[in-house]
């Protein structure tokens, strides 16, 4: 089983970008996703995260990009979205994602999060 991140590059400031969580060996619907970041020189960063489609189905984003970052799924494709508009220089961060492997969970979830994706890198720059 494993997760794939996808979908970074670079862009300038105020462009956007949807990063791709994919899943090989399992269904993502049955779990809880999140999206994390991490800049050079800082500690990662929790971004984003949904729900198993079993529970709520319910949604979150850190405050720092509410408004801007959107989390989705689509079940047929088995994957995760993360479209970010409005990015800025500071949302500059490899960004990965990750699973807690537990079956129905909520949002945030009770478990760590268990297996992570290789991570895929975002340049926000003119």
């Amino acid at each position: 089983v494993q997760l794939q991140a996808s979908g970074g590059g670079l862009v300038q400031p105020g462009g956007s970008l949807r990063l791709s969580c994919t899943a090989s060996g399992f269904t993502l619907d049955h779990y809880v996703i999140g999206w994390f970041r991490q800049a050079p020189g800082k500690e990662r960063e929790g971004v984003s995260c949904i729900s198993s489609s079993s529970s709520d189905g319910s949604t979150y984003v850190v405050d720092s990009v509410k408004g801007r970052f959107t989390i989705s799924r689509d079940n047929a494709k088995n994957t995760v979205y993360l479209q970010m508009n409005s990015l800025k220089p500071e949302d500059s961060a490899v960004y990965y994602c990750a699973t807690d492997l537990a079956p129905g969970d909520s949002c945030p979830p009770a478990r760590p999060y268990r297996l992570w994706g290789q991570g895929t890198l975002v340049t926000v720059s003119s």
